[in-house]
């Protein structure tokens, strides 16, 4: 066989395009070509796929049901914890179909690797979830053993700022018990040594990681499944899926159908991986996922390998998994090969190994394992995987389709996520929400108008795949996929130096650069495909400043948007804000049952509120504005009779917003209308102890306390144009919002920087946003209030009508909470030392973890940084006020604790005197 080395050195002479077969090494990929026998390490699974087409047994496993509770498609991963779960949760009558035998698809040649931190807590929980079914409960369970093997994982750091990374890792990890150590080079030698360590800066130890068997894992799965009365139908491939529209328009699952019979059911669930997209048209159902060629090689036999730890080296893009006395290697490249074309005929098959793409991966794993240089390859492993847009897996119930749900799309993770995400998909189905925040995995986080979108799912795929092993920064922002959805002001304010954000499509403002414009140019795909990379490209070199966990060279420019904003005024583009009506005799009802806070008010109020789960758990805050009946239809005055309410929600989870309002409509069957209005309003939101002055100018409406109060709203010219305004803050200040019709938004933008130019009125962005307003202490969706937080534990018990009568979604859980006390509590904490946070610090409390920062930011005002988590009570008991005041608090920040002071209002201005015009 070929040495590592030897592979290396052929790649590089290689013409383009000439075949290695003369030279002893396997040929070039061709586009679409798998074969059907590959020498792989799995050797009972691939004596199985050795087999020929004539040898598979003709129809399926047993006799289909008529009927089932729920189906499963997809034999892999996904689909078995799946039905593994279900089954635990007490569904009978579940059924998995598999079009040919048990991990078939992708799930058979996976690496298995499971590294247990990530840089995520939701990820975190998910995996120990996985590495508890593996490692002890399916063996306790059923008496076999799932092939789990405990040799640890090592993550390589060959710069400051990737073991940074770690570090930060390693302070999460330290709030969820995972045991995890910074070695020094000397010490990483020790443990490893056969590692070339010359190049290091330091690596992180995570001495309970592993790997997983996947034919090993899915059998004892579906064993355990199967006895506790589920079914598994092998060779049985899903032709169709029956479809009906109820009473009140709503197309809900009907059947599955099969080449063998149909199966009647209300659920079925999609984790047919690579061939998810499939499954979804025959559904109606977008699946914004592509296929690439994935790959990694076995070696011979290496003296002294055994027991090692496997090994991520991020920077050079490359992973070492220990196989037996051998290693896998493989990795992620700039440049995947992309499966055009997915044939439904492919199982247990395999890609011959393109080694033009793979050559990276063998460079810097012989950097790494010098000893490789010189071992033969024993075997090439290539085959499908799927890759969504960013790098999550996609899962929940579609939005197109009540009934159907995704568990598909995991970028090659699909065995380590496996247990925690079939977990959550069965919870989400039984109980119709998962236990956890599942919202970076929810199908629902992606707008509509881009999973129809093949240029944005793959040129975002490709990025995701391509920078998988980068580190991961908080304000990193992609270069693919951009410019999808542009609101009226973005040339306006790409003119005067606006560096854009992406939020769903959206471009928004992040923060002005008073050195000139940067444009967001096409992707070019880093130079991959035959693509020129752009040369002088101000934004990316404006993001690479960004590559940093310090501050970065821009902080002072934030700074001076922030500042201007609490001393004069500060316009900020909130164009991409979800705008909603709510509309029709039932809209009332909708409304009471929908929001947490009270929302019957006269017209011309405007209330803060949450959307809540029936667990308690927070879907959404939002601002609600009750509107008079008109006649006259147009974008600020929809035409409607009975109620009305106009709904503002974040951009970036619009989406989210909007299928869970959908949902409840459904399922309570109320008679009325919800109307998506974002594209036709901008928004604009002007802040600052000036703001009344210069909109004085501006509107022609009287802005005084008495006949313009704070939450409230009304109709108004501004410049001549008819506008809502509303009067609210997002930042502590004095302010209003002002919803403009798209036509409107430049003049209407223009006459306000006008009468602000004397007033020190200056362009602001969301980075701006964010440090003022964790500095008033207002909560971020998806950050400071998830679903798996109630509005209770918040501090937001405000918006909520405990007090009334009035039913609504959730209360019997918070009145529950209310009545055994607060099992968590989000509290600030502010640290003296000018230390940038950004989130996942662990929080000390008198000598003990309680928890992690969720959202952290420094706030220019009070000169501190502003940290905000949940923490708990180790002995198990509530966390009332009192035990929040009675510890001594700390933050570790990358392996370092820093004093911190707790808060129970808000650092900045807690007597809210500024909203209300008090300076």
């Amino acid at each position: 066989m070929a040495s590592l080395s030897r592979a290396l050195r052929v790649a590089a002479t290689w013409p383009r395009g000439r075949s290695a077969g003369s030279l002893g090494l396997r040929p070039l990929a061709r586009e679409a070509g798998p074969t059907a026998e590959k020498r792989v390490p799995y050797q009972r699974t691939l004596k199985e796929g050795a087999q020929s087409p004539s040898a598979v047994p003709q129809g399926p496993s047993q006799p289909l049901p008529s009927t089932a509770n729920v189906v499963v498609i997809g034999g892999g991963s996904l689909g078995c914890q799946t039905l593994y779960h279900l089954a635990k949760l007490g569904v009978s009558g579940a059924v998995l179909l598999e079009r040919e035998r048990l991990t078939s698809g992708t799930t058979w040649h996976t690496a298995g690797l499971l590294w247990q931190l990530r840089p995520s807590d939701v990820e975190v929980e998910l995996l120990a979830h996985t590495r508890r079914v593996v490692s002890r409960e399916l063996e306790e369970e059923t008496g076999l053993h799932t092939g789990w093997i405990q040799n640890g994982g090592l993550f390589i750091a060959s710069n400051k700022q990737r073991l940074d990374e770690y570090k930060r890792l390693m302070s999460l990890g330290k709030a969820y018990g995972v045991e995890s150590h910074v070695l020094s080079p000397t010490e990483t030698k020790a443990l490893y040594p056969l590692m070339n360590v010359d190049d290091l800066y330091g690596t992180l130890y995570v001495p309970q990681d592993g790997t997983m068997d996947p034919a090993g894992t899915c059998t004892t799965l579906t064993r355990a499944a199967t006895a506790r009365g589920a079914q598994v139908i092998e060779n049985c491939p899903v032709t169709g899926i029956r479809v009906q529209t109820d009473d009140f328009g709503v197309r809900r699952v009907a059947a599955v159908e099969t080449e063998h019979g149909s199966i009647q059911t209300p659920c079925v669930v999609n984790c047919a991986g690579v061939w998810a997209s499939a499954v979804g048209q025959m559904a109606g159902v977008k699946v914004p996922l592509v296929a690439m060629h994935h790959a990694y090689v076995v070696t011979e036999r290496i003296e002294g390998i055994q027991k090692m730890p496997n090994v991520r080296d991020h920077d050079a893009s490359v992973y070492l998994r220990l196989q037996g006395d051998a290693l896998s290697v493989g990795g992620y490249e700039a440049s995947p090969i992309f499966w055009e074309e997915v044939s439904d005929k492919f199982a247990f098959g395999l890609f011959d190994l393109n080694w033009d793409v793979f050559t990276q991966h063998i460079e810097g794993a012989i950097n790494r394992v010098p000893v490789l240089e010189k071992t033969g390859i024993k075997s090439t492993v290539c085959g499908p995987e799927s890759f969504t847009p960013d790098h999550k897996p996609l899962m929940g119930e579609a939005p197109e389709l009540r009934g159907f749900f995704l568990g598909c799309g995991f970028n090659s993770a699909g065995m380590m996520l496996g247990g925690g995400c079939g977990q959550e998909l069965a919870h989400w189905i039984v109980h119709g929400r998962p236990s956890k925040d599942m919202y970076s995995y929810d199908i629902r986080r992606f707008h509509h108008s881009l999973t129809d979108q093949p240029r944005w799912i793959r040129e975002r795929s490709h990025e995701s795949y391509a920078k998988n092993y980068s580190v991961v920064f908080p304000h990193d922002e992609p270069l693919a996929g951009r410019n999808m959805r542009r609101d009226p002001l973005h040339e306006e304010l790409l003119g005067q130096g606006c560096v854009f954000q992406e939020r769903q499509g959206w471009e928004r403002p992040g923060w002005f650069n008073p050195q000139g414009t940067a444009p967001v140019l096409d992707y070019d795909y880093y130079g991959a495909y035959g693509n020129q990379a752009h040369r002088d490209y101000a934004y990316s070199r404006l993001l690479a400043d960004e590559y940093t966990f310090d501050f970065p060279p821009h902080h002072h420019v934030i700074q001076k948007e922030c500042l201007a904003c609490r001393g004069a005024a500060a316009v900020f583009n909130m164009s991409y804000f979800g705008k909603f009506y709510l509309l029709g005799v039932d809209a009332q009802k909708a409304a009471d049952w929908l929001f947490s806070a009270d929302v019957s008010r006269p017209p011309g109020s405007t209330v803060y509120t949450c959307m809540l789960n029936h667990r308690g758990g927070t879907e959404s805050d939002l601002t609600v504005s009750r509107l008079a009946p008109g006649t006259q239809a147009s974008p600020l005055t929809p035409a409607f009779e009975g109620d009305g309410y106009y709904l503002a929600v974040g951009g970036a989870v619009a989406q989210h917003n909007w299928s869970h309002i959908t949902t409840v409509l459904q399922d309570q069957k109320f008679q009325c209308q919800l109307i998506d209005s974002s594209e036709d309003l901008g928004m604009l939101s002007i802040q600052g102890p000036a703001s009344r002055t210069i909109l004085q100018d501006v509107l022609d409406a009287d802005l005084s306390n008495e006949a313009f109060p704070f939450s409230t709203h009304q109709l108004v010219r501004a410049a001549g144009h008819l506008v809502r305004a509303i009067r609210l803050s997002f930042v502590g200040e004095l302010g209003w919002e002002l919803h403009i019709p798209r036509a409107s938004c430049v003049p209407v933008y223009r006459a306000v920087m006008a009468a602000g130019a004397k007033h020190g009125l200056v362009n602001a962005g969301y980075r701006a946003i964010d440090s003022l307003s964790i500095e008033k202490g207002y909560r971020h969706w998806h950050a400071d209030l998830r679903p798996d937080d109630s509005p209770l534990e918040a501090g937001l018990a405000f918006t909520c009508k405990l007090r009334s009568s009035v039913p609504f979604l959730g209360r019997e859980a918070l009145e529950k909470q209310q009545a055994v006390g607060l099992p968590r509590r989000l509290v600030c904490l502010t640290v003296e030392e000018k230390v940038p946070m950004f989130g996942l610090e662990a929080i000390w409390r008198s000598g003990q973890v309680v928890g992690h920062v969720r959202r952290a930011d420094f706030g220019f005002t009070v000169n501190k940084t502003i940290a905000y988590g949940y923490i708990c009570n180790p002995s198990g008991g509530p966390v009332s006020l009192g035990f929040v005041k009675s510890g001594n608090y700390s933050l570790e920040r990358m392996g370092v604790t820093y004093a911190a002071q707790v808060h129970l209002k808000s650092p900045f201005d807690p007597d809210n005197k500024r909203v209300k015009g008090i300076y």
